[in-house]
């Protein structure tokens, strides 16, 4: 497939979704191909190109925990070992948990921690140290190693582990493991070296529907181990090649070592009822598409999305990043489904659901909380929406603007014996979830992109 006709698709993606800025990445054959369109932004507008920046979100958790797996090459870290060894002044809400949870259980998200919490702990070197000493007001949703749900807070500590170990700040340790190495010139956490470079703004949709320039761009530094890294499409493109060979640089020089970063990639924990994988490596979701192995993550921001995802027995990758909301998601899927499938000849199709069913709707209907957010399940007889926004307590007393929440979109419920679902529009379409219940039958939560949130009312 020809340089021209991904940059036809990407164009003509980008306008059907009303997307400012994109760039979009394969490594295809032995070859980078590269499909770049729109602006940086609404405001100020700058051609997007393959070098342009933009906030990775989530991806973030791919370098912080390929970071950490280098600390385990070197012998300076144990997967095994309580999280107490390497951050000994660590205090959750229950004792038990605080000094049972493991690194792997960091890196897998069966920690039993809740997603995280909003929380500025300032700029200075010790945003990390400060947000740590916050965990204690984190809820914890299980014990360690009970089940999968995803938690930022988790990648946040695994932060400050590489802090402890290395002695130096969480973003300059990335840079010396892994940017310098590898040649990432365009890959950075402080603002003061990305506003010298070209960078995309995220945006939203203003109450007339108009794209508007999100003000808040990223959260703060105590954020950056789970989503706070900033980069290209270049850049990001030759990361998957990197995860994609055998943990040597371009020029030979060893990273880590082949095995070590092999194991990224193979399954720790199943994911049950999840569109973002059937497993959880070591960071990594892991998916099975149309018969094929899928390694990936994906991010999202304050209007600044992105996705990354390998298939590492094609030797094939591609990168989507997209600055609007709510529609970058889709776009960045749409992309990806259409490499697969004229690059690999991978077909990733969702789940269809099944007519409503009112009987499972009276039960699921309800509200339930997630940490700093809410989800509302809603129903008229006919069918079911689902809602997900920022606590409106949280939002008032933000002195920036928030992210705006998904608007209630159409569910339904999948085939089986299970208590599955499927999102079939909006911003989540294609997002796939699942219902748990008590001993006793009741419905008691509901998990949404790999995070549980607990039934209130």
């Amino acid at each position: 497939m020809s340089q021209n006709t991904l940059a036809e698709f990407v164009e003509a993606t980008a306008t059907k979704f009303g997307i400012p800025g994109v760039a979009v990445g394969v490594w295809v054959n032995g070859q980078e191909m590269y499909a770049c369109h729109g602006v940086t932004s609404v405001d100020n507008p700058l051609p997007v190109d393959r070098d342009t920046m933009f906030v990775l979100g989530s991806v973030t958790k791919t370098f912080t925990a390929t970071a950490l797996m280098c600390l385990v090459a070197q012998g300076r870290v144990d997967l095994d070992a309580p999280v107490r060894r390497y951050v000994p002044e660590l205090r959750l809400a229950e004792e038990q948990t605080a000094a049972s949870i493991t690194v792997m259980n960091l890196l897998n998200h069966t920690g039993g921690l809740g997603l995280g919490f909003i929380a500025d702990t300032g700029e200075g070197d010790d945003a990390l140290a400060r947000y740590v000493a916050q965990l204690p007001e984190l809820e914890l949703i299980g014990p360690p190693g009970a089940r999968a749900s995803y938690s930022q807070a988790g990648f946040n500590l695994i932060g400050r582990i590489i802090e402890k170990v290395t002695g130096l700040t969480y973003e300059r340790a990335v840079a010396s493991l892994l940017f310098e190495p590898l040649g990432l010139e365009h890959s950075f956490y402080p603002a003061s070296d990305v506003l010298s470079r070209r960078f995309a703004v995220g945006h939203n949709p203003g109450e007339d529907g108009a794209l508007a320039v999100a003000r808040l761009r990223k959260r703060w530094r105590g954020d950056n181990p789970g989503g706070g890294l900033e980069s290209s499409a270049a850049d990001l493109l030759r990361w998957a090649r990197f995860h994609l060979g055998d943990g040597r640089t371009e020029s030979g020089e060893e990273v880590m070592p082949a095995e070590v970063l092999q194991r990224m990639k193979e399954p720790t924990v199943e994911l049950r009822g999840s569109s973002l994988g059937d497993a959880f490596g070591i960071a990594w979701f892991l998916r099975d598409v149309d018969g094929v192995r899928t390694v990936g993550h994906g991010g999202s921001t304050n209007g600044q999305f992105a996705e990354l995802l390998l298939v590492p027995e094609r030797d094939f990758a591609v990168v989507s990043l997209s600055n609007a909301g709510p529609n970058g998601i889709p776009f960045n899927q749409a992309v990806v489904q259409w490499a697969l499938e004229h690059h690999v000849g991978v077909v990733d199709r969702d789940p269809q659901p099944i007519p409503h069913d009112a009987a499972w709707a009276r039960e699921v209907v309800g509200d339930y909380d997630m940490d700093s957010m809410y989800v509302t399940i809603a129903g008229d007889g006919t069918g079911l929406t689902l809602e997900v926004d920022i606590k409106p307590e949280i939002r008032a007393a933000a002195v920036t603007d928030l992210p705006p929440g998904y608007a209630p979109a159409a569910i339904g419920r999948l085939p089986g014996d299970g208590d599955e679902y499927i999102i079939t529009e909006g911003g989540m379409k294609g997002q796939r979830g699942f219902f748990t219940r008590d001993e006793h039958g009741v419905v008691v939560g509901v998990d949404l992109a790999g995070r549980v949130a607990t039934r209130v009312a």
